[in-house]
């Protein structure tokens, strides 16, 4: 293991020194020379060896911490982070052998290819050469009105001049933030929460602060605290089978955020993507639905309900809102594929959209059942874990002093893929929780995999015991 006082930086007045501090130890990191969960030198001794101000060094380190190479631990200083493989672990490999608890996207044999095949071609004969230009910049108006159609079924009561058809639910996340964030502002977001809203959060300047979840939802407490000090104009949320810990909100949490958002004046983005679905839920209507002073920014990704690279959804707007939204998704693409937004309209209405749906929630109950029964049967006790209402996320945690990150290394060996909970988290710590998404898995795929999480787990506890110290630091939820 190299020391960073073993090496010997050559800073030069071409370059701000904090970015040329910055530049060797992301490439010390990048080379392995720099080993996972090892800690940096403190500032003041490497401000001491470098001869620069220790506000240099803190500007290099806080740069390191942005950029995903290291993160802190309050009281103690600064650690490598695990050295990124273009976050292969993340990316679905369809020719990787095994069972992939780590990828949220859904299996093939979901997918109605035939039928929207078929709509694809209906969409071409009754549309012809117009399908290939721009859209409406709210997009293809039927499209939009089949959409407040099936909205009623969720119990939204929307109009097509609120509907913005968008390409998939990040671009949803990043349009908002340019339509309505600048650079400084605070977004609220849950802990743990989406990996991908934070970094559009992040790319854009704006700071994500993480409220810890309870069972029922975000922590109203430290909700309210947070809001007296910070006044964010966002609060993201996704009340409904949250990922990745799969917790619904109760009613009347979802009713006290509504309040809490005409209170102190914060938009909600909703983030649903399973939410018509009941599962064990007491109560899946969406916070849209109990929205009654217009601050909800409903964010609809088909992912989970058709098929992940048609690359579309939608968002429904406060109308104060709609005509700025609109803008930054012109600034954005101009418009979302008029062809995809065409075939979908012709699913919708000529394919039996209802009976799809109510297939699909076969198929995830199904699953979910069984995920939950192996779990509850085999893991519970060794690991904590929160009972989720349904969906298809399960969070786990390890005993304290444990890593997700070497459980997933583990389990990898074995053919099983698990994705580690500091990916989930704003600053991504180092992480005892893992969660298992069962989106691509079938029932015999889920049943083997969870045994053999079950039947590796007292070795790998036995062999990786109280392997860190440091992360007794990690913040729980």
């Amino acid at each position: 293991m190299i020391e960073l006082e073993n090496i010997e930086f050559k800073l030069d007045d071409n370059l701000p020194k904090y970015l040329q501090i910055y530049n060797n130890i992301k490439d010390m990191i990048q080379q392995g020379k720099l080993k996972k969960n090892q800690k940096l030198i403190p500032i003041r001794k490497l401000s001491k060896i470098l001869g620069v101000n220790t506000s240099t060094i803190v500007k290099a380190y806080d740069l390191l911490e942005y950029e995903g190479y290291v993160y802190k631990v309050a009281g103690s200083g600064c650690y490598v982070k695990e050295v990124k493989k273009e976050e292969s672990y993340q990316i679905h490999d369809y020719k990787r052998q095994g069972i992939t608890f780590d990828s949220a996207t859904p299996s093939l044999d979901i997918f109605p290819i035939e039928d929207f095949k078929k709509a694809i071609n209906m969409c071409l004969e009754k549309e012809g050469a117009k399908i290939f230009d721009y859209e409406d910049g709210l997009g293809n108006l039927k499209l939009r009105s089949s959409i407040c159609d099936y909205l009623k079924d969720l119990k939204i009561y929307s109009h097509i001049n609120k509907i913005q058809i968008i390409s998939g639910a990040q671009q949803g996340i990043d349009l908002i933030c340019k339509a309505i964030l600048s650079y400084g502002d605070f977004a609220f977001v849950e802990m743990p929460t989406y990996s991908g809203a934070i970094e559009v959060f992040k790319t854009k300047g704006v700071k994500a602060i993480q409220i810890p979840m309870l069972e029922d939802g975000i922590d109203i407490g430290i909700l309210k605290k947070k809001l007296e000090k910070l006044r964010p104009k966002l609060l993201y949320l996704m009340p409904n089978y949250q990922n990745p810990t799969g917790i619904s909100y109760s009613k009347q949490k979802k009713e006290k955020i509504i309040d809490l958002a005409k209170e102190y004046d914060f938009y909600i983005i909703e983030d649903d993507f399973l939410s018509d679905f009941k599962f064990d839920s007491d109560d899946n209507y969406t916070l849209r639905h109990y929205d009654k002073y217009n601050k909800v920014i409903y964010i609809k990704s088909f992912s989970k309900l058709l098929m992940p690279g048609l690359r579309i959804g939608f968002m429904e707007v406060p109308s104060n809102l709609i005509t700025k939204l609109s803008i930054a998704k012109h600034s954005s693409d101009i418009s979302t594929s008029g062809l995809v937004q065409g075939a979908l309209y012709y699913y919708i209405k000529y394919f039996d959209w209802k009976t799809h749906l109510m297939n699909l929630e076969k198929i995830y109950k199904i699953r979910f059942d069984k995920a939950k029964y192996l779990i509850e049967n085999n893991l519970k006790g060794p690991l904590e874990y929160i009972k989720p209402k349904g969906g298809i996320n399960f969070f786990l945690g390890l005993p304290r002093g444990y890593s997700s990150c070497d459980f997933r290394d583990y389990l990898s060996n074995y053919g099983v893929f698990i994705l580690p909970g500091g990916h989930f988290f704003e600053n991504e710590i180092e992480s005892r929780f893992f969660r298992i998404n069962i989106a691509s898995t079938n029932e015999d795929e889920i049943e083997k995999g969870i045994q053999i999480i079950s039947s590796k787990l007292s070795e790998f506890l036995d062999k990786y015991k109280n392997n860190l110290d440091f992360k007794l630091n990690e913040i729980y939820f």
